[in-house]
């Protein structure tokens, strides 16, 4: 059963006694999709109008049929849902206490990030990188020739442009390291103490951590198989689906190479949490910023940016696109995120609802990607169940 916990409206009241039935459609979605390998487990947390409407765990870790078998407290490996959950968290309550001007440039903040070959650096801001407008790579194996934090933070601060800043949204992982530094160099702590104390404590997110310790790994699903095959070459130059570059399973630890030598706390990967945990989270944001901010900052950074032209990015947050994961019925307001390893968290404001979907669909390695198809089903699923449209 569900722990309630208190927020701005009162109790959370844990209402999900009757969801295989309201969800039947739902859940068999998920079911298939165990059954056609797209992903060997699933946790889900909806929250619907202030209650907790379905709190449930299906699969096991991974296909062997003596894996263990997945439970609602099991803990899954967030991935990019790090950045909205943890890093965009930080960056609004810091913006909130005056410490962060969102179009102040970050090289004030952090100098490093400053290039005298490239003088467009010095005009790329805190809002860029939270918008996915900097004009930084999406994504850079820097741990093939990293081999520390502090190598691998230099890579990224010296990656090229790939677009002048401000001028096109693309999604970036390299722009979420750099933007992790900044916020941590404002109030001289790191991004995983100070969400501990200020977003994870704050919202009884007991459950939600970076770096798992040792002994709690083996209870969390595996996201990757790098063991590597006789004679096979680390995947560090390579661009197949299959990553060999720790050359074990991954479990318990971030998938995330980059976030890896990154020591397990980065501003895109990193953090683990639970589906309930996350739907406290995302309570939270439904309530206007509950006990962490106030309802003014949620709003302005979960609303869809005006510039570059086009973008469906909010600070921190997407909104949804067409076609959109998030399914068909998610409205204009609404925002959310998707992870790597197969995790996704949708929030519609004006529905009062919020879906949240872990999985492993990484393992044993990235090639399958049909979760894209399913995310979609399931969402329309759900709200369909719930609103009967």
């Amino acid at each position: 059963m569900s722990t309630p916990y208190l927020n701005q409206a009162g109790k959370l009241v844990s209402a999900f006694e009757g969801q295989d039935e309201l969800f039947s459609s739902a859940f068999g979605i998920l079911r298939e999709a165990i059954a056609q390998r797209v992903f060997p487990c699933a946790s889900v947390a909806v929250t619907f109008d202030g209650q907790l409407r379905a709190l449930r765990a299906l699969g096991r870790f991974t296909y062997d049929a003596d894996s263990p078998e997945v439970m609602p407290a099991t803990i899954f490996d967030l991935a990019s849902l790090t950045k909205p959950a943890a890093t965009t968290s930080m960056a609004m309550i810091l913006y909130e206490r005056g410490l962060v001007e969102l179009d102040a440039p970050v090289a004030g903040t952090v100098p490093e990030f400053r290039s005298t070959k490239d003088p467009r650096r010095k005009t790329i801001t805190f809002r860029m990188l939270l918008a996915h407008s900097s004009g930084l790579p999406a994504y850079e194996k820097l741990f093939v020739r990293a081999r520390s934090r502090e190598e691998l933070l230099r890579a990224a601060f010296a990656s090229p442009l790939t677009a002048d800043p401000g001028t096109r949204a693309e999604y970036s992982d390299i722009g979420f390291i750099v933007l992790a530094v900044a916020l941590e160099r404002i109030p001289q702590e790191s991004l995983d103490s100070f969400c501990r104390r200020e977003v994870f404590g704050q919202l009884a997110m007991g459950n939600t951590a970076f770096n798992p310790p040792q002994e709690m790994r083996s209870q969390i699903p595996p996201t990757a198989d790098e063991r590597r095959e006789e004679g096979e070459p680390s995947a560090g130059a390579s661009d197949k689906p299959r990553s060999t570059f720790r050359n074990r399973i991954i479990q318990g630890e971030v998938q995330d190479e980059n976030a890896y030598v990154l020591g397990g706390v980065a501003g895109h990967a990193g953090l683990f949490s639970t589906a309930e945990d996350l739907a406290r989270f995302a309570n939270a944001m439904l309530l206007g910023g509950a006990t962490i901010v106030r309802p003014e900052t949620v709003a302005l950074f979960t609303a869809r940016q005006k510039q570059p032209p086009g973008t469906s990015r909010a600070l921190g947050w997407d909104t949804p696109s067409n076609p959109s994961q998030s399914g068909k019925y998610f409205g204009f307001t609404s925002y959310g995120h998707l992870g790597y390893t197969g995790t996704s968290l949708w929030i519609d404001p004006e529905r009062k609802l919020s879906i949240t979907l872990l999985t492993n669909r990484t393992w044993p390695d990235c090639s399958n990607r049909a979760i894209k198809q399913l995310r979609a089903r399931f969402h329309d699923a759900v709200v369909e169940a719930l609103t009967g449209e």
